[in-house]
């Protein structure tokens, strides 16, 4: 008897602020097999003129993203939370690079846990409240100098990751 497929973690977006932002976080959602698109108070509120051109194609993740008020309310039935920041955070939290964290996400959904992943706004990223609501925190491994990823691209480096953890199979 073969185990059915593992299901993706949550993207969680706290206080997205950029439409085109989410609609290429959405993108790269796509391109990597994510489908659950969590927004958590989005600036000047949702749905954003924009994001689903930016989407190229995934406006189906935008279409059936769920709009939540709080990050409490956003993460209430998720079982293990991964809090994405390059940020030194003086919070007793596991810190894992990529691999290892979403090594840590595909073991626990093989276990039949939920799991999301958080990522910050576009201009400070996640507050130490945030953070400190998460289970352990993935960083990448970029130049200390500059640390700043687009948002679009931090989903897309954890979607990378994912599909290599989940084993699909990505043609080159």
């Amino acid at each position: 008897m073969t185990s059915s497929p593992r299901p993706p973690p949550a993207i969680v977006l706290v206080e997205p602020q950029l439409a085109e932002n989410i609609g290429m976080a959405a993108r790269a959602m796509a391109n990597f097999g994510l489908s659950e698109l969590r927004l958590v108070s989005p600036r000047n509120g949702w749905p954003k003129k924009g994001a689903h051109s930016a989407a190229s194609g995934a406006s189906h993740i935008l279409e059936n993203a769920k709009l939540f008020p709080t990050l409490r309310e956003a993460i209430a039935d998720l079982h293990f939370i991964l809090a994405t920041t390059a940020r030194e955070r003086d919070q007793m939290k596991r810190v894992y690079g990529p691999e290892a964290g979403l090594s840590q996400v595909a073991a626990r959904l093989q276990a039949g846990e939920r799991v999301g992943i958080l990522f910050g706004r576009e201009r400070a990223g996640l507050d130490n409240d945030e953070v400190s609501l998460a289970d352990a925190i993935i960083t990448f491994p970029v130049d200390p100098e500059f640390p700043s990823l687009n948002l679009a691209q931090s989903v897309l480096l954890v979607g990378y990751e994912w599909s290599r953890q989940a084993g699909a199979s990505i043609p080159f």
